[in-house]
C-alpha cells in the first residue's frame, strides 16, 4: 500500500488560524450594523405559501405559524459574504486557489441578494425571482467559472475511486456547471430551520479545509477556514430563536463556493458523502414532487424538505437541527476517511 506525507509549517498553520479568527471577528463586528439597518428598514422574510414539491405549503405554514408572527430580517448572509471577501482580498488572494471560489461566491451572492430583495418587497412565494430566470443566472455563473477552470487553470481531468486523472477535456466545463449548480441549490433547500444551514456548512467547509491542506493547497484551505470562522459568528445569532436568516444571498453564495472547492480539490466523488444531508434534503423534495404528479397529489413525506417532515412528526425544531448537525459532522468525517483511503491506495 502506498503512503503519503502531510506536512504543514507552523507559520502556515498560524496564518490559516489567524484568518479563520479574522473571519469570525469581522463577522461579529458587522453584525450589530446589519441588525440595526435590517430592523429599521424592516427586511422581514416573508413566509412562503408555495411548497417546494408543488402545491400549497399547508403543513409548513401550520408548523411555522408562530415563528412568522414575529418579524425576522432576511439577507444576513451579507454579513459573512462581506467578511470572507474582505479577509480574502486583504490577506489570502491567490490566482490559482482563491480567485475562483471568491468570484463564484460573490457572483452567486449578488443573484441571491436580488432574489431576497424581490422577496422582501414582493409576494410571499418561495422566491421573489422566477425559478427559470434564477436557474439561468446561476448557470451563467457556473459556466463562466468552468471556462476559467479549464482555460486559465488548465484543468481537464478528474480523479475517481480506483483511477487517477481521468481525461474529460472540455467536458470539465459541463461537469463544473453540474457540480456547482447542484450544490448551490441543495444548500439553499437545506436552509429551512434556525441554525440548520450554518451548522451543516461549518462541518462541510471544515472537512474541505483539511482536504485542501493535505493536498498542499494552503490558500484554499485558509479560504475554507475563513468561511468557517465567519459562519460560526452567523450561527451564534441564527440558532433558535433566530435573530435573522441568511437568505439566498448566503445559501447560494456558500453553496456555490463549496461546489467550486470540490472541483478545485478534485474530490467530486467525496462531495456527495460530505454533503449527504444536502442530498437527503433535495432528494425528499424531488420524491414528493414526483409522487404528487404520479399519485394524484399524494406525498411520501408529510412535508419537504425532510427536516419539515420530522417537525410534522412532532420533533421540536431544535432537535431536528441538532440531529441534522450530527449527521453532517459524521458525513464530513466519513468523507475525509474516503478521501484518505483514496490518497493512500
Amino acid at each position: 500500500m502506498n503512503t503519503f506525507t502531510f506536512a504543514i509549517s507552523t507559520g502556515e498553520l498560524i496564518h490559516m488560524l489567524l484568518l479563520a479568527f479574522a473571519g469570525f471577528a469581522l463577522s461579529m463586528a458587522l453584525t450589530p450594523l446589519f441588525t440595526d439597518i435590517a430592523y429599521k428598514q424592516q427586511w422581514w422574510k416573508k413566509a412562503r405559501t408555495d411548497s417546494w414539491s408543488g402545491g400549497v405549503a399547508a403543513v409548513y405554514q401550520k408548523l411555522h405559524a408562530a415563528k412568522h408572527t414575529r418579524n425576522v430580517p432576511n439577507m444576513a448572509g451579507l454579513i459573512f459574504v462581506v467578511a470572507i471577501t474582505v479577509v480574502t482580498l486583504v490577506a489570502n488572494l491567490d490566482r490559482s486557489q482563491t480567485w475562483l471560489p471568491l468570484a463564484g461566491m460573490l457572483g452567486a451572492g449578488v443573484i441571491g441578494l436580488i432574489d431576497d430583495v424581490m422577496n422582501i418587497r414582493g409576494s410571499s412565494k418561495i422566491a421573489g425571482m422566477r425559478s427559470s430566470i434564477k436557474f439561468g443566472l446561476y448557470s451563467i455563473i457556473a459556466v463562466v467559472g468552468g471556462l476559467w477552470f479549464y482555460f486559465k487553470l488548465d484543468v481537464h481531468t478528474i480523479s475517481l475511486p480506483g483511477m487517477h486523472h481521468f481525461e474529460v477535456g472540455i467536458f470539465i466545463v459541463a461537469l463544473f456547471w453540474l457540480v456547482v449548480v447542484a450544490t448551490a441549490n441543495s444548500v439553499n433547500i437545506s436552509d429551512g430551520l434556525d441554525g440548520l444551514a450554518g451548522g451543516l456548512l461549518t462541518s462541510s467547509f471544515t472537512a474541505y479545509a483539511v482536504i485542501a491542506a493535505i493536498e498542499g493547497k494552503y490558500a484554499l484551505a485558509t479560504f475554507c477556514l475563513t468561511v468557517v470562522g465567519a459562519l460560526l459568528s452567523y450561527t451564534w445569532f441564527n440558532i433558535y430563536p433566530a435573530r435573522f436568516f441568511m437568505g439566498d444571498v448566503g445559501s447560494f453564495a456558500l453553496g456555490t463556493a463549496l461546489g467550486v472547492i470540490a472541483m478545485q480539490t478534485d474530490t467530486i466523488y467525496v462531495l456527495p458523502i460530505i454533503g449527504s444531508v444536502y442530498i437527503m434534503e433535495t432528494g425528499s423534495v424531488i420524491i414528493n414532487r414526483v409522487s404528487r404528479k404520479l399519485r394524484n397529489g399524494k406525498k411520501v413525506f408529510l412535508s419537504s424538505p425532510i427536516h419539515h417532515h420530522f417537525e410534522a412528526l412532532g420533533w421540536p425544531e431544535t432537535k431536528v437541527t441538532m440531529r441534522f448537525w450530527i449527521l453532517g459532522q459524521v458525513s464530513s468525517v466519513l468523507g475525509l476517511l474516503v478521501f484518505l483511503i483514496g490518497r493512500s491506495s
